[in-house]
């Protein structure tokens, strides 16, 4: 599933970020804990170097709890990385992320001095709703829509932090496929780019494996059946998903599935795992590699072309 999808704010907003980058002290960057790995947006890596970045592994409440605990044990690995899980029903331990701020920076820390933050985050992992918890009122638009929050922002909070906002922002390109099938199965990109059946296909072959339980207790089967589409077609008889000629609906099958997901109504899940990211940065690699050497192959077809025209103007 190849997903381009980069609206102009965002565009402006990564040149913005790249240049107030340099003053900040600390990076707050929110992730959705279903799926640490492709919520993570590689830019902010790429623009924070070696300053310490708090991971927020927003919306816990809707992840495998222990399948979050092996994500932080993870993110922890690299230097000047914490990692905080947060719940959306419990805002008290929002003020954590001051806490750790504070211990990240202790030598700005005082009466006369400013801890500056950056936060950052993908659409749709609950960055605004985070933010007016912080500031205590409401000061950033919130909404189910990806993309809300169209430019950068200043918030004073207390402990003398200047909280930095930013759009949330995806990557131009999505080059990882299976990461262009989660961001959509959990809400990250606008309904109207993705195919519904698709991205069920994909949620259902994954969650037969990896949570099959759920999917019993769920759906009410006995057993499962193990092929994707076979199980949208089951599970839309179940549900009453039938048109005309008694054919399943599989679109509205593959519509409740999805929500179902999102709303956590089958059960906690992570739709991925550390090992998953490990295998996928390698073919993320390999690909990378290959779109590098056909590019080489095509400037260099273009150089042999320019040379047998300028020898045949001679």
């Amino acid at each position: 599933m190849a997903i381009q999808w980069f609206p102009g704010h965002m565009n402006k907003a990564r040149n913005e970020i790249k240049e107030i980058m340099p003053q900040m002290d600390v990076i707050i960057e929110v992730l959705d804990a279903r799926i640490p790995y492709s919520s993570e947006n590689p830019m902010v890596g790429d623009l924070r170097g070696d300053k310490p970045v708090i991971k927020i592994l927003n919306k816990a409440d809707l992840a495998d709890p222990e399948m979050t605990k092996a994500w932080m044990t993870y993110l922890e690995r690299e230097a000047g990385v914490k990692t905080l899980p947060l719940d959306n029903n419990k805002s008290s331990e929002v003020h954590l992320i001051n806490d750790l701020c504070k211990k990240l920076v202790p030598h700005k820390v005082g009466a006369d001095k400013q801890i500056k933050a950056m936060i950052m985050g993908i659409p749709n992992v609950g960055k605004s709703t985070l933010i007016n918890t912080l500031a205590g009122r409401i000061v950033a638009k919130t909404g189910n829509e990806p993309a809300v929050t169209k430019a950068q922002q200043k918030i004073r909070l207390e402990d003398g932090i200047m909280l930095y906002d930013t759009p949330g922002m995806l990557w131009p390109k999505v080059e990882n496929e299976n990461s262009g099938y989660r961001l959509a199965a959990t809400g990250a990109i606008r309904d109207t780019a993705i195919n519904y059946e698709e991205v069920a296909s994909y949620t259902a072959e994954y969650l037969l494996s990896a949570y099959p339980a759920l999917l019993k207790s769920r759906y009410k089967m006995d057993e499962l059946p193990e092929q994707d589409w076979e199980f949208i077609e089951q599970a839309g008889r179940k549900r009453g998903c039938i048109r005309s000629g008694n054919q399943v609906d599989t679109h509205k099958m593959s519509e409740i599935l999805i929500n179902e997901l999102r709303d956590a109504v089958i059960g906690r899940i992570s739709m991925e795992t550390p090992e998953m990211r490990e295998e996928e940065e390698v073919m993320v690699a390999e690909l990378r590699a290959k779109a590098e050497a056909k590019k080489q192959a095509r400037e260099e077809e273009k150089k042999q072309r320019r040379a047998r025209a300028r020898k045949n103007r001679r």
